[in-house]
């Protein structure tokens, strides 16, 4: 195994399914493919090409890097469940890295993650993150949006290398907000007792 740490991040909290790996401080390979939906079937796959492409294994990893959000409610539970899972599997940490803190890493302004209806996650320094309008939100100075995926992975690898050894807890889902769907209104199936 080398001797530099190799870090895999990968994140799928927006219209994309987005990796990158990582050995000390550079960046071997990553990957951005745009996609509204099918992120869970396509995760694995991409993570095992950008592995294989790097003429890394599994086994080489020292940490997984993860963005938690926010943004799309299944693309974060996809991405999350599969670093939490691939850490146990793995034996090694699982960092969980905000959007914001991605975002922030790339560069100077306001952090601000796309949300439909031409609003925008935000979260101001000394406040929790809020969702409004990105009108609003671009009166606040200017905005760094998350309209790079490649870009943001990258910084998700750059802040889980530095983070990586302080690691105690398992990445966690970043909402801001509760989500769109509602439990069924149905009543509930009956059950027959036999």
């Amino acid at each position: 195994m080398p001797s530099d740490p190799i870090i895999l991040a990968f994140d799928t909290s927006a219209a994309h399914c987005a990796a990158a790996l990582l050995q000390g401080e550079s960046i071997l390979l990553s990957r951005a493919e745009p996609m509204s939906r099918g992120q869970a079937e396509r995760l694995m796959p991409l993570l095992e090409e950008v592995l294989a492409e790097a003429d890394c294994t599994w086994r080489d990893l020292t940490a997984i890097g993860v963005g938690i959000g926010p943004g799309n409610f299944t693309g974060i539970r996809i991405s999350v469940s599969a670093a939490r899972g691939l850490a146990l599997g793995l034996g090694i940490p699982a960092v969980g890295v905000s959007g914001f803190d991605a975002l922030a890493e790339i560069g100077d302004g306001l952090p601000a993650i796309r949300a439909p209806r031409e609003q925008v996650y935000v979260a101001l320094p000394g406040q929790e993150p809020a969702l409004m309008a990105q009108d609003q939100a671009e009166s606040l100075g200017p905005l760094i949006l998350n309209d790079d995926a490649k870009a943001q992975v990258q910084a998700i690898a750059r802040l889980a290398a530095q983070n990586w050894q302080s690691t105690t807890t398992p990445p966690a889902p970043l909402y801001v907000r509760p989500a769109d769907a509602a439990p069924s209104k149905d009543a509930p199936p009956v059950l027959l007792e036999e």
